[in-house]
């Protein structure tokens, strides 16, 4: 039996239908965030903080007697990818798209609220709707904020929508669970001159020639190795689009990822070395970008979620390899909560995150509401009437 009447769940499918109308990308999700402090203190919240890193939303649901702190988490922001589909609540902000399902997430996390008007036993629960997902700079912000202290969790969990798996399938992976990547733009500055006479000049040229084959040539093994590692290169410029000037100036943009944090300290030790080699004549200047920790998920939080899906009749994918793609979760993790994020089917057939014409399966939201709430009244018990 599910936590929400099916008036709740057309209700939550109806909001997440108002916010996919609304995206806000990382960093601009003020609206976004406002309105979800409304519906969380309608909810009956017994405390909401505002302004978390930024535009990040925390709401607290106490127990009656003492005990651990459960967090849950979602995500704020959209996209700035320009949605194309006939939907009748398509986006209406020209560029921007929530196309990787941070509003049905959003909506989930809602519905836990709505669940949680019958508090806990012990302990309390945070839901944390975290800004910036999509530029890993957001969960570092909410834990850098003075008031994390009060929020800290013992246990935290979250989960995203996976297409190209059944739909409902909760999937779930101890150990590492989404790769630590990050964006490395890399600025050369050399000295420009006539075409006519490029010997009178320092061209990057060369050594971007040479940088975007060696950068590349730095990825190894294959998803689940130890030493998987995978360079990508995503941008290159040389000089202007002109005839008569032979360049001075160049950049390059790559991105790393690897399945844990030590790796990648490996593998950025490599690529600054490379840059060092191919680039003696020339001045240049490293920036990071985008900086997300790999997501390790804590073996006894990834078994409770297991066994409190399997009690619900989920069908359980237990994962063989790690997710590619990176997750800000791996902060909260990283900052001492037992953490687990599942990973949850879209349906076999569904468009891929970041697909101009993706969109959350509204059937997702009762699911995940269910498990949601299911983990917490194993952890911390619930009040019987």
């Amino acid at each position: 039996m599910t936590v929400l009447s099916e008036t709740h769940i057309q209700d939550l499918i109806a909001l997440r239908h108002e916010l996919h109308r609304r995206p806000e990308v990382s960093g601009q999700e003020a609206k976004t965030a406002e309105r979800i402090a409304h519906e969380l203190q309608k909810r009956g919240a017994d405390r909401v903080w505002q302004g978390l890193g930024g535009h990040g939303v925390a709401a607290e649901f106490m127990g009656v007697e003492d005990g651990l702190t459960v967090l849950l988490r979602c995500e704020l922001d959209g996209l700035p990818i320009l949605e194309i589909s006939d939907l009748t609540y398509a986006s209406e902000v020209k560029g921007k798209g929530h196309l990787c399902g941070h509003d049905g997430h959003m909506a989930t996390m809602l519905g836990v609220a709505t669940g949680l008007a019958k508090r806990p036993l012990k302990g309390r629960v945070i839901l944390l709707f975290q800004p910036a997902e999509e530029t890993g700079a957001g969960a570092k912000a909410v834990i850098d904020d003075l008031r994390w202290p009060e929020i800290r969790p013992d246990f935290a969990f979250a989960y995203h929508n996976v297409p190209g798996r059944p739909l409902g399938e909760i999937g779930i992976r101890p150990g590492p669970g989404n790769c630590a990547s990050r964006g490395m733009q890399i600025l050369l500055e050399g000295k420009s001159s006539h075409a006519a006479a490029p010997e009178d000049g320092v061209s990057p040229g060369p050594a971007m020639a040479a940088l975007m084959q060696a950068l590349p040539s730095l990825s190894t093994g294959m998803i689940g190795d130890a030493d998987f590692a995978l360079s990508t290169l995503t941008y290159a410029r040389l000089g202007e689009p002109t005839f008569g000037i032979a360049p001075g100036q160049g950049e390059l943009r790559v991105t790393l990822r690897c399945m844990t944090d030590d790796r990648m300290d490996a593998l950025v030790t490599d690529a600054q070395s490379l840059v060092a080699q191919h680039c003696s004549d020339l001045s240049v200047k490293v920036m990071w970008h985008d900086i997300f920790l790999a997501v390790t998920n804590d073996l006894e939080a990834t078994q409770l979620a297991h066994q409190v899906a399997v009690g619900q009749g989920r069908d359980v994918y237990e994962m063989p390899t790690p997710m590619r793609w990176s997750e800000d979760f791996g902060r909260i993790g990283g900052d001492g909560a037992q953490a687990a994020m599942l990973y949850v089917g879209a349906g076999e057939t569904h468009p891929q995150l970041h697909n101009p014409d993706y969109d959350f399966p509204d059937a997702l939201i009762p699911i995940m509401t269910d498990l949601f709430v299911g983990i917490v009244d194993r952890i911390l018990g619930r009040v019987q009437v």
